[in-house]
């Protein structure tokens, strides 16, 4: 049995957020940019270069930030 789904409110700045959006974060002591693949509730997918994956010691060139962690 599943329970229906809560809204929750979003607050203006994860609303204002779209896909193909350029944002920026911190990782392992490097500054990395990319583009948004996909926002979700609590963070965005991250698509970032293969060059930035490869010096954060990401698996592949897609990777999830925190809405808390990164800027526009």
């Amino acid at each position: 049995m599943a329970f229906p789904r809560k809204e929750k409110p979003v607050s203006d700045f994860v609303a204002a957020r779209h896909v193909d959006e350029e944002i920026s974060f911190v990782r392992n002591d490097h500054e990395v940019s990319g583009t948004i693949h996909k926002i979700l509730e609590n963070s965005v997918i991250v698509k970032i270069s293969e060059e930035d994956a490869e010096r954060i010691g990401a698996a592949s060139n897609l990777t999830v930030v925190s809405h808390k962690h990164y800027t526009v």
